[in-house]
């Protein structure tokens, strides 16, 4: 964490949203088991429709080095080169239809991100860096881990301590390197109709 990756924000945040960003760089110190405990009770305390909790994660530590290389292979080619060097990989899977019911969740893939970024600030919290990935293999993930039917692979997940830079490709290490650019609320933040910035942003 640096000057650089640190959050330039328009207005005051929570310092632990300004601190949390996404790196490509891992070192290979492994993240304790208290810490992952940690982790995922924070993932487990996030707010959901109905009360739902329609996440789940499949994870693989490094030490178990067949496990690992299980779910490593259930990332795209491209985060494969990076992740591996992760000392903790997981896949972010989703429940489609509600419990309760057997309706269509319509908010699962929106309660798994509220999950996982509940766990994302208790990683910063604790010094653990944390990188979500879109570019998994959602068919090879059913089929390894036999999913059921009404469930979905979503998300792929690297947890660890920041690495050496130098080890990733340069384009990776300009990505680790530089600011990380977020559009203005004016253009977020809308009253009225759309497009139209709040009143209260300015």
């Amino acid at each position: 964490m640096n000057a650089t990756t640190r959050a330039q924000t328009q207005f005051k945040i929570n310092d632990l949203i300004a601190k949390r960003w996404s790196p490509y760089a891992y070192s290979d110190r492994m993240v304790e088991p208290d810490d992952l405990r940690s982790l995922f009770e924070a993932a487990r305390w996030a707010p959901s429709s109905y009360n739902e909790q329609p996440w789940r994660y499949i994870v693989a530590t490094r030490d178990e080095p067949e496990e690992f290389a299980r779910l490593l292979s259930c990332l795209t080619e491209r985060n494969q080169e990076w992740a591996q060097a992760a000392p903790v990989l997981a896949i972010g899977v989703v429940k489609k239809n509600f419990a309760r019911d057997g309706r269509p969740n319509r908010h699962a893939g929106h309660d798994l991100g509220l999950a996982s970024e509940n766990l994302c600030l208790e990683a910063t919290s604790r010094g653990i860096l944390v990188h979500q990935m879109a570019g998994i293999l959602p068919d090879r993930v059913r089929e390894l881990y036999d999913l059921p039917e009404d469930v979905e692979a979503l998300t792929g997940i690297a947890i660890g301590y920041y690495g050496d830079p130098s080890t990733l490709s340069e384009a990776r290490q300009r990505s680790d390197s530089k600011r990380r650019p977020r559009r203005p609320l004016a253009e977020t933040v809308f009253t009225g109709r759309w497009g139209k910035s709040a009143g209260f942003l300015t």
